[in-house]
């Protein structure tokens, strides 16, 4: 047990919302302490992003040490994503050990091939046997419960994306069985959304995917609470909204020479805030 992990299973029994930003940096991470959010999130598309390595080719080692830093940079409970177990249910296993070790409070585990295809991004779903899957899992909650039982679990299951809720609840539900904290899967529509989380047997997290290209729906906080789900993981914001802050500001140098969108007092309280 750490003072993090038990923080985050106090707050999933709490039944409070919660919301997560996903961070590549330690800076981010901090910035979303200080905004005041319980939870903080590093997914592989950012890790792979923010270092221009296309997620399906990042390594473990890789993804360990992204989140241990950004883990390690707040006070809040962090959880990472974990792709695919990168391996088999005794790679798994490793993978809880080197996650927990580095400061990380919980990971999802996805039923995705090892390794995953190049392609991943183009929304193609290369989902393993359900057996295989709830092995994965199985696997790696009995080293959750060697490791540290406050440990969060976590099975993500890719296929609602192509195949709907028919396929993906019995998998959320089978990882469930096999000791599995929470859920989550990718609804893609408002009424597959609304449904999830009545047919889960744990309850679900979603995913907040702005821009993605199979057009599953953005939905506000509060429609989620609502709908039962236990949290949100914002996958894309801090990365996406920095970028695009980037590039107005450099458009605006190589234009006019200048650059008015921050005065000097709101650079010099950032400068200030981001100091260690």
């Amino acid at each position: 047990m750490t003072v993090k992990t038990r923080r985050l299973r106090e707050l999933l029994d709490s039944g409070k919302f919660l919301y997560m930003p996903s961070a590549a940096t330690p800076l981010e991470g901090r910035l979303a302490e200080a905004m005041g959010v319980p939870v903080v999130y590093t997914g592989g598309y950012v890790t792979g992003a923010s270092r221009m390595i296309t997620e399906p080719l990042l390594t473990m080692d890789e993804q360990v040490r992204v989140a241990g830093e950004v883990a390690r940079a707040v006070q809040v409970p962090l959880i990472a994503d974990a792709g695919a177990g990168f391996g088999e249910p005794l790679h798994t296993m490793r993978t809880v050990r080197e996650f927990a070790v580095a400061g990380v409070a919980g990971i999802h585990i996805e039923d995705q091939l090892f390794p995953k295809r190049a392609h991943y991004h183009a929304h193609q779903v290369h989902a393993i046997p359900l057996a295989d899957f709830t092995a994965k899992i199985r696997y790696a909650c009995r080293q959750r419960d060697e490791t540290d039982r406050d440990f969060v679990i976590i099975a993500r299951t890719d296929t609602c994306r192509e195949f709907g809720l028919g396929e993906a609840i019995p998998r959320i539900n089978a990882a469930a069985e096999g000791g599995a904290d929470l859920g989550l899967l990718f609804p893609r529509n408002r009424e597959e959304a609304e449904a999830a989380p009545r047919l889960a047997s744990v309850p679900l997290i979603w995913v907040q995917s702005r821009g993605n290209r199979d057009g599953r729906p953005i939905l506000p906080l509060g429609d989620l609470e609502q709908m039962g789900y236990r949290g949100c993981i914002d996958a894309q914001i801090l990365l996406g909204a920095a970028l695009h802050g980037m590039k107005q500001a450099l458009a605006e140098l190589i234009s006019t020479g200048n650059y008015t969108g921050i005065g000097d007092a709101e650079f010099t309280a950032l400068r200030r805030k981001s100091r260690i």
